[in-house]
C-alpha cells in the first residue's frame, strides 16, 4: 500500500522579507497583483506582506490585500510581521483587516540582552500578554525567535527555556529563522531533530537566509529533520544575500524528497519570478538555477550532438515543469548539432556544405563575442545561400575606414577585379560613402560605369540582438533596371560593403 506523503507548508516572503532587498519597494498594486499569482497560480500555503507600522503606504497596500483574500476566501492565508509593542501592532492590524500576525521576538540571549535589555522571564511577560490581546481581538498568532540560529549555537538554554514557555501559549506556528544565514546543513538537521523531537506536538517552520549560499540545502536538511513549513521567497530576494528561493526549493524538494509533497504549481513558478523581476527591478542572474535565463541553455556543441543522439545531457530537471524550453546556443563553441537544432525547431533544413558555412559564419561571430539567437539564423543562410548563388569575379581584399571628429571620414580599398589589384584612398561625407568614392576611382580607371544607389536599408532581425547582426539592403539601378543586393554583419558598413561587393559580382 501507497505510504502517506508528509505535508510540507509553504509560507511565501516576497512581499515582507523579500522587499528588504536593497533598493526594492513595491507599490500597492504590484503587491496585490504579486499576491493574488502567489496564492491563486503558484497556489503557496501562505503570504507574509508587509511589517506592521513602517509607513501609510504599506498599511494601504495590506488594507488592498486583505480586502481582495477576505472575498475570496483567502484572509487565513495572508501574514503581517508584527511587534511585541503592546497593543500597537495589535490595532495596526485591526486596522489594516489582517488576520494572522508573525510576532517578532528574540531566538538568541545575545539579542535579549544586547538589543532589548531585558531578561527573559520579562520579555516572556510581554510577549504573553501581546499573543493574549490578539486573541482576545480575533488574531490568529505565529511566533518568529529572532536569531535562533546563533540562539542554538551559544545559549541553548535560553531557546529551550522560551520553547518550554511558547509551547504552552495559544500559538499556531513556532518559526525559527536562521537571521544571518550562518547555519551549515549539518546543523540545521541537527537543531531541527532536537526541536521536533522534544515538541512533537508543535508546529515549527524554518526560515533560511542565504548569506554563505547554503539556503536550499538548509532548506532540504530541514525538512529532512522534521521541519512543518518553510519561508522562501521568489528569486531568492531578501536582505544582503537574499532568503532561500521558491523556485530551486520546490524542485529540490519535488526531486529528492519522494516522501513529501507540497501545494506549489511549479509550472507558474517561472511567469511570477520574471513578473517580480520586472516589478522589482530586481534582476534575475542569468545563471540562477530553474528560473535564470541560461540554465536550460545548452552552448557546447558535444553536448548538443549528445541530447540529439539520447538525450545524453537530460536530467529530472527539465525545462517543461517550469513552463520553459530548453535551447541550444549559437556562438563560437557551437557545433553542427547546435544549430541542427535550432533549424529543426525552425523547420528549416540545410545541405551539409550549407550547414557547414552557417557553423562557420557563426564561429566568426563568436570570436568577435557576439551574441547570435535563433531569431538571426534565417537571415545568415539567406546571406550565404544568396552568396553562393554569385560568382565572385570581385573581391574586396582590404580596407580601412577612419572617422574623427571634425574630419571627413576617409577609407583605404584594395579591391581584386578578375584578379587585378587595385588602391585607392577617397574621403566622403560618411564612411559608406568615401567607400563608394574610392571604388568609383578603381572603376573609373577601368571606364566602367557603377549602378546609382537608389535605396539604402539596415534592419536587424527582429527578435535578434542589435549588437550581433544587422541587414543592409541596398537598391541599385543599372541598365534601366533596378536590383537589390543584401549583406550581413555585426557592423552596419561592413554589411553595406558586403552588399556592394554582390553588387559588383552581378554587374
Amino acid at each position: 500500500m501507497p505510504v502517506d506523503k508528509r505535508y510540507i507548508e509553504i509560507m511565501d516572503t516576497t512581499l515582507r522579507d523579500g522587499e528588504q532587498t536593497s533598493g526594492v519597494s513595491f507599490s500597492p498594486s504590484e503587491k496585490l497583483t504579486i499576491a493574488q499569482l502567489l496564492l491563486t497560480e503558484v497556489k503557496v500555503d501562505r503570504i507574509e506582506i508587509a511589517s506592521a507600522r513602517v509607513s501609510d503606504g504599506e498599511l494601504a497596500a495590506v488594507k488592498a490585500i486583505t480586502k481582495w483574500a477576505k472575498a475570496n476566501g483567502f484572509l487565513n492565508k495572508v501574514e503581517v510581521l508584527t511587534f511585541v509593542d503592546g497593543d500597537v501592532s495589535v490595532q495596526w492590524m485591526q486596522k489594516a483587516g489582517a488576520k494572522v500576525m508573525n510576532l517578532l521576538t528574540k531566538g538568541s540571549l545575545n539579542h535579549l540582552t544586547h538589543q532589548l535589555k531585558k531578561k527573559p522571564e520579562q520579555h516572556f511577560a510581554e510577549v504573553a500578554a501581546v499573543i493574549a490581546l490578539a486573541r482576545k481581538k480575533g488574531l490568529e498568532c505565529n511566533v518568529y525567535l529572532e536569531d535562533w540560529s546563533n540562539g542554538m549555537r551559544h545559549s541553548r538554554d535560553y531557546v529551550f527555556q522560551y520553547l518550554d514557555f511558547l509551547t504552552q501559549q495559544p500559538v499556531k506556528r513556532i518559526m525559527l529563522p536562521d537571521t544571518l544565514g550562518v547555519l551549515i546543513p549539518s546543523e540545521v538537521h541537527a537543531y531541527i531533530t532536537e526541536i521536533v523531537q522534544r515538541y512533537p506536538k508543535a508546529h515549527f517552520d524554518f526560515h533560511a537566509h542565504n548569506d554563505y549560499d547554503l539556503g536550499t540545502a538548509n532548506v532540504l536538511e530541514g525538512v529532512k529533520a522534521g521541519a512543518h513549513g518553510l519561508h522562501l521567497t521568489i528569486n531568492g530576494m531578501g536582505e544582503r544575500a537574499g532568503n532561500a528561493p521558491l523556485a530551486s526549493a520546490i524542485a529540490v524538494l519535488n526531486d529528492f524528497m519522494p516522501g513529501i509533497k507540497t501545494s506549489v504549481a511549479e509550472g507558474s513558478l517561472y511567469s511570477v519570478s520574471k513578473l517580480v523581476e520586472t516589478f522589482s527591478g530586481f534582476r534575475i542572474p542569468a545563471n540562477k538555477p530553474v528560473v535564470g535565463e541560461n540554465v536550460f541553455t545548452q552552448t557546447a556543441g558535444i553536448h548538443a550532438d549528445g541530447d540529439k543522439k539520447n538525450k545524453l545531457y537530460f536530467s529530472d530537471l527539465m525545462p517543461e515543469r517550469f513552463g520553459r524550453q530548453r535551447k541550444y546556443a549559437l556562438g563560437k563553441t557551437s557545433g553542427k548539432a547546435n544549430i541542427e537544432n535550432n533549424l529543426q525547431q525552425l523547420g528549416i533544413q540545410l545541405s551539409d556544405p550549407d550547414l557547414k558555412k552557417v557553423t562557420q559564419r557563426i564561429i566568426e561571430l563568436g570570436d568577435k563575442k557576439e551574441m547570435v539567437t535563433q531569431a538571426d539564423l534565417p537571415y545568415i543562410i539567406s546571406d550565404i545561400l544568396d552568396s553562393n548563388t554569385i560568382e565572385d569575379k570581385v573581391r574586396i581584399e582590404n580596407y580601412v575606414l577612419t572617422h574623427s571628429k571634425n574630419l571627413k571620414p576617409s577609407v583605404t580599398l584594395r579591391i581584386s577585379v578578375k584578379g587585378e589589384q587595385f588602391e585607392e584612398h577617397s574621403q566622403g561625407d560618411g564612411q559608406y560613402d568615401a567607400f563608394m568614392n574610392a571604388l568609383k576611382k578603381v572603376y573609373k580607371k577601368q571606364k566602367q560605369e557603377l549602378p546609382v544607389l537608389t535605396d539604402y536599408a539596415v534592419r536587424i532581425p527582429p527578435g535578434g540582438k542589435s549588437d550581433a547582426l544587422c541587414e543592409t539592403i541596398i537598391t541599385w539601378r543599372f541598365n534601366n533596371r533596378e536590383f537589390k543586393t543584401r549583406g550581413l554583419d555585426s557592423d552596419q558598413t561592413v554589411s553595406a560593403i558586403k552588399a556592394t561587393q554582390k553588387m559588383l559580382n552581378l554587374i
